[in-house]
């Protein structure tokens, strides 16, 4: 079976799960990447046989979304030449992690795709979504990477084609410590935006995963890293409790080990929104503004006592399985 993967590029989530499908994708047949996007950090351990610019996310300077710099880097005409060029035609099955060049080449080829992965989810109205629902965010979510089908994945099964999260299996198969240090990953804010509030609890070790950070160092009671796989992982296994945005792959894997978790949506940023009301409900502190205080909202979470509900990690060759049965691709 030949398998096309599209990756949506905009961050180091939908990477880290493709790298952890690799493997399990290979028994079915051989696998080329799409990567759509061009802001993440990760090194791409795939075989990756397309590129485009894609549409990609780009951050204002702590903690929101810079629209300018996302939409002067939108190239509609580009994005439609990708589409068209990509020869899905060769391909047995098309699986979708939420691109728009391989949605729109699916319609200007006569295929279809499964969108498969976190954004899948929220094709049900029973997924959570915050108090004030965005009809701009709705529509995003809905028709921003349109499928025939759907399987979604989430942090509880909301919907009947919603699947427990895809969870390394470096973290699956870790022992949990608790070596008292806080992992912090927010891609989204700039170095100067949190340092003074970590510096100010001063007996706390930090350890903090910074996109322009180029080595390992250690200033006072931060230690900070380049973002890769390895150091993330073991940092996250032993650690105390992460402080992390509203993704869906960190939270999730913080949610198995049963690590503390201090949210930080990206403003504006409605999947996130999304992704926070859910782990609200679960008892996960949510914070939505960063400001002069932020050292206290750290203190009170550390010292706040909380239990949160034990999700599973993803059966992954029983999902592919699922995956290939259900819309039979042979």
């Amino acid at each position: 079976m030949k398998i096309f993967y599209a990756i949506q590029a905009t961050g180091n989530g939908h990477i880290s799960r493709a790298i952890q499908l690799h493997p399990y994708l290979q028994k079915f047949g051989s696998v080329d990447f799409f990567l759509s996007g061009n802001n993440a950090s990760l090194n791409i351990d795939l075989p990756v046989k397309f590129k485009s610019a894609g549409c990609s996310l780009h951050y204002s300077k702590c903690g929101g979304l810079n629209y300018w710099n996302i939409a002067k880097n939108i190239q509609p005409i580009q994005m439609y030449k990708d589409a068209k060029a990509l020869p899905l035609k060769n391909y047995d099955i098309i699986i979708n992690d939420f691109d728009a060049i391989t949605s729109l080449a699916c319609k200007l080829q006569k295929t279809h795709s499964v969108q498969f992965g976190h954004q899948a989810s929220f094709i049900s109205e029973a997924t959570p979504r915050p108090e004030k629902k965005s009809l701009l965010g709705e529509m995003i979510l809905k028709h921003y990477a349109p499928s025939p089908k759907h399987i979604g994945l989430h942090f509880e099964k909301y919907d009947s084609f919603i699947l427990p999260p895809i969870i390394k299996d470096e973290i699956v198969n870790a022992k949990s410590k608790n070596l008292n240090h806080i992992t912090v990953y927010l891609p989204s804010f700039q170095k100067d935006c949190l340092e003074k509030a970590f510096n100010k609890l001063s007996s706390q070790e930090f350890h903090w995963f910074l996109n322009d950070a180029k080595f390992k160092h250690t200033v006072g009671n931060i230690t900070y890293y380049p973002v890769n796989q390895k150091d993330f992982n073991e940092s996250i296994i032993n650690c105390n409790g992460i402080i992390t945005g509203g993704g869906f792959e960190t939270p999730s894997e913080a949610l198995y080990l049963g690590k503390k978790i201090l949210s930080i949506p990206i403003k504006n940023h409605y999947e996130q929104e999304c992704n926070a009301a859910a782990l609200k409900k679960m008892g996960v502190s949510v914070v939505y503004e960063v400001g002069g205080n932020f050292d206290e909202i750290i203190e009170n979470w550390l010292n706040t006592p909380t239990q949160y509900p034990t999700i599973k990690a993803n059966n992954i060759p029983e999902t592919l399985q699922y995956l290939f049965d259900t819309y039979n691709y042979k």
